[in-house]
Protein backbone atom coordinates (compact mmCIF):
# COMPACT_ATOMS: atom_id res chain seq x y z
CA UNK A 1 0.00 0.00 0.00
CA UNK A 2 3.05 2.14 0.85
CA UNK A 3 4.45 1.41 -2.18
CA UNK A 4 1.57 2.30 -4.19
CA UNK A 5 1.64 5.88 -2.83
CA UNK A 6 5.16 6.28 -3.16
CA UNK A 7 4.41 5.78 -7.22
CA UNK A 8 1.35 8.25 -7.19
CA UNK A 9 3.64 10.51 -5.67
CA UNK A 10 6.40 10.22 -7.87
CA UNK A 11 4.13 10.20 -11.00
CA UNK A 12 2.96 13.28 -9.69
CA UNK A 13 5.88 14.96 -9.14
CA UNK A 14 6.99 13.86 -12.60
CA UNK A 15 3.99 15.07 -14.06
CA UNK A 16 4.83 18.19 -12.78
CA UNK A 17 7.97 18.50 -14.06
CA UNK A 18 7.39 17.96 -17.26
CA UNK A 19 4.80 20.76 -17.45
CA UNK A 20 7.19 22.82 -15.96
CA UNK A 21 9.68 21.80 -18.85
CA UNK A 22 7.14 22.12 -21.74
CA UNK A 23 6.40 25.55 -19.93
CA UNK A 24 9.43 27.07 -20.58
CA UNK A 25 10.75 25.03 -23.43
CA UNK A 26 7.60 26.72 -25.10
CA UNK A 27 9.11 30.47 -24.83
CA UNK A 28 5.61 32.00 -25.06
CA UNK A 29 6.58 33.13 -21.10
CA UNK A 30 9.51 34.75 -22.56
CA UNK A 31 7.63 36.86 -24.64
CA UNK A 32 5.14 37.55 -21.66
CA UNK A 33 1.85 35.57 -23.16
CA UNK A 34 -0.13 33.57 -21.35
CA UNK A 35 -1.30 29.76 -21.88
CA UNK A 36 -5.07 31.40 -23.24
CA UNK A 37 -3.29 33.57 -25.11
CA UNK A 38 -1.78 31.07 -27.22
CA UNK A 39 -5.11 29.35 -28.25
CA UNK A 40 -5.98 28.74 -31.65
CA UNK A 41 -8.87 30.97 -32.24
CA UNK A 42 -12.16 28.57 -33.05
CA UNK A 43 -15.79 29.56 -33.09
CA UNK A 44 -15.72 28.83 -29.41
CA UNK A 45 -12.78 30.67 -28.60
CA UNK A 46 -13.96 34.11 -30.11
CA UNK A 47 -17.29 33.47 -28.39
CA UNK A 48 -15.65 33.34 -25.06
CA UNK A 49 -13.71 36.34 -26.14
CA UNK A 50 -17.03 38.35 -26.89
CA UNK A 51 -17.86 37.32 -22.77
CA UNK A 52 -14.63 38.77 -21.39
CA UNK A 53 -14.73 41.89 -19.92
CA UNK A 54 -13.37 44.62 -21.77
CA UNK A 55 -10.34 44.91 -19.20
CA UNK A 56 -9.00 41.65 -19.64
CA UNK A 57 -9.37 41.75 -23.58
CA UNK A 58 -7.48 45.08 -23.54
CA UNK A 59 -4.83 43.29 -21.47
CA UNK A 60 -4.67 40.27 -24.09
CA UNK A 61 -4.44 42.91 -26.86
CA UNK A 62 -1.30 44.39 -25.31
CA UNK A 63 0.68 41.06 -24.41
CA UNK A 64 -0.08 40.21 -28.11
CA UNK A 65 1.14 43.14 -29.25
CA UNK A 66 3.92 43.45 -27.41
CA UNK A 67 4.74 40.10 -28.68
CA UNK A 68 4.31 40.53 -32.20
CA UNK A 69 6.55 43.77 -31.78
CA UNK A 70 9.22 41.22 -30.11
CA UNK A 71 8.94 39.14 -32.77
CA UNK A 72 9.74 41.42 -35.74
CA UNK A 73 12.87 43.14 -33.20
CA UNK A 74 13.73 39.09 -33.00
CA UNK A 75 13.63 39.65 -29.33
CA UNK A 76 12.79 38.62 -25.91
CA UNK A 77 11.45 40.29 -22.94
CA UNK A 78 13.86 41.49 -20.10
CA UNK A 79 14.56 38.09 -17.78
CA UNK A 80 12.69 40.10 -14.56
CA UNK A 81 9.66 40.56 -17.28
CA UNK A 82 9.05 36.57 -18.18
CA UNK A 83 5.71 35.38 -16.74
CA UNK A 84 6.67 32.57 -14.46
CA UNK A 85 4.82 29.21 -14.42
CA UNK A 86 3.37 29.70 -11.04
CA UNK A 87 1.88 33.22 -12.97
CA UNK A 88 1.17 31.17 -15.65
CA UNK A 89 -0.98 28.78 -13.81
CA UNK A 90 -2.65 31.54 -11.60
CA UNK A 91 -3.68 33.86 -13.82
CA UNK A 92 -3.06 32.39 -17.43
CA UNK A 93 -6.15 30.38 -17.77
CA UNK A 94 -8.41 33.47 -17.66
CA UNK A 95 -10.43 32.43 -20.47
CA UNK A 96 -11.27 28.75 -19.26
CA UNK A 97 -14.60 29.62 -17.30
CA UNK A 98 -15.86 31.75 -20.11
CA UNK A 99 -14.87 28.97 -22.84
CA UNK A 100 -16.64 25.89 -20.91
CA UNK A 101 -19.20 27.94 -20.59
CA UNK A 102 -19.79 28.28 -24.58
CA UNK A 103 -18.60 24.40 -25.03
CA UNK A 104 -21.78 23.48 -22.55
CA UNK A 105 -23.78 26.23 -24.67
CA UNK A 106 -22.91 24.72 -27.71
CA UNK A 107 -23.53 21.09 -26.56
CA UNK A 108 -26.73 21.98 -25.13
CA UNK A 109 -27.90 23.53 -28.26
CA UNK A 110 -26.67 20.64 -30.57
CA UNK A 111 -28.66 18.06 -28.61
CA UNK A 112 -31.79 21.14 -29.06
CA UNK A 113 -31.36 20.89 -32.71
CA UNK A 114 -31.38 16.72 -32.77
CA UNK A 115 -34.83 16.44 -31.26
Amino acid sequence: MAAAAKSVGFLAQFNNSLKRFIFRASAFNQMGLYHDDCLYETADIQEALRRVPQSVLDERNFRAQRALQLSLTKSILPKDQWISYEEDREKGRYLQPYLSEVIKERKEMEEWNKK
